[in-house]
């Protein structure tokens, strides 16, 4: 197949476009770097082919409290994004399948996170304009679908997490925080303080499993939404407590900041209809995923502070 990839460099993207070339698709991907999804018409380029399938996951957002400070550019930039997305799709590539990344910060987390509450309520102020970005850009699927009866896939994770996370200087999700923090802090010796008390609970997925997942419902499932993650959460401070361990912290050493942006207390994916599409397929084990990450980010760690301790840690 054919297959276009926004956000391909991203930490999906890599991972998906990857995937792509190794089952023998021909690939075009694109990110900021290359083409501009902001400006009207940066698409138009791309028409020298037809696509079977376009994969829609570049977005302007980071991770932490970027949200808080930038309600309004988040707002506009992924409308334009997702504007420019959605009308060359209708307008240029009507004959290829839209799979889009929803986000799980869509939900109102006072409704069950089911694929039917989408739509219904409203997502935590502090994530508003992010959230209803991407809750627009599902309804932009859906009209496109019924007016002019193109074909798409809306799918919304969980929290990503795997090997290879990008050391770029911007807040990264909270899972990978904490591994580096507490790494760091092992490290050099400097006290780790996290956000929050410690109880709001969270759910993450490894990166390949979403990978894998994508491809398979979109090539099953068509005209529909539907939740990608683990089904099961946990407090911070039982991830905490996980990456100490791995990597010989003191738990009992780690501070909590109560008067930091927390988010949603409580986030987890309703998962049923995922797992009546893939009832076979194998997930990673949460302790087998950690292990990998929490190994990776040792060896990426700062040269500068890994030269002040003398021996690795034992993980795995």
């Amino acid at each position: 197949m054919r297959i276009f990839v926004t956000g391909a460099t991203g930490f999906l993207g890599r991972a998906l476009c990857a995937a792509l070339d190794e089952q023998g698709h021909e690939v075009v991907g694109v990110s900021s770097r290359n083409c501009d999804l902001r400006q009207q018409g940066s698409l138009r380029r791309f028409n020298d082919r037809r696509y079977d399938q376009i994969y829609h996951l570049a977005a302007w957002t980071q991770a932490g409290d970027f949200c808080l400070s930038h309600p309004g550019e988040q707002w506009v930039v992924n409308q334009r994004m997702n504007t420019e997305v959605l009308a060359w799709w209708q307008r240029d590539q009507p004959q290829a399948k839209l799979i889009a990344i929803g986000a799980s910060c869509g939900y109102d987390p006072r409704l069950p996170l089911i694929e039917a509450q989408y739509l219904r309520g409203e997502p935590i102020p502090g994530l508003l304009a992010y959230a209803m970005a991407k809750r627009m850009l599902y309804v932009g699927q859906r009209a496109l679908h019924e007016q002019f009866g193109l074909s798409y896939l809306h799918v919304v994770p969980s929290t990503l997490y795997s090997p290879g996370y990008p050391r770029d200087g911007r807040q990264p999700h909270f899972i990978i925080d904490l591994i580096r923090k507490i790494i760091h802090g092992k490290v050099t010796g400097e006290p780790v303080v996290l956000w929050g008390d410690g109880y709001q609970r969270r759910e993450v997925v490894y990166r390949d499993d979403v990978v894998r997942s994508l491809i398979a419902l979109a090539e099953m499932c068509t005209d529909d939404l539907i939740n990608v993650g683990a089904g099961e959460e946990f407090t911070i401070r039982q991830f905490a407590a996980w990456i100490c361990d791995r990597v010989g912290y003191p738990v009992e050493s780690i501070h909590f900041d109560t008067t930091r942006y927390v988010g949603a207390t409580s986030k987890c994916l309703v998962i049923e209809k995922l797992k009546r599409q893939l009832p076979d397929m194998a997930w990673t084990p949460l302790d087998v995923g950690l292990g990998r990450t929490i190994e990776w980010e040792w060896e990426h760690c700062s040269a500068t502070a890994a030269a002040r301790k003398d021996s690795k840690p034992a993980v795995g």
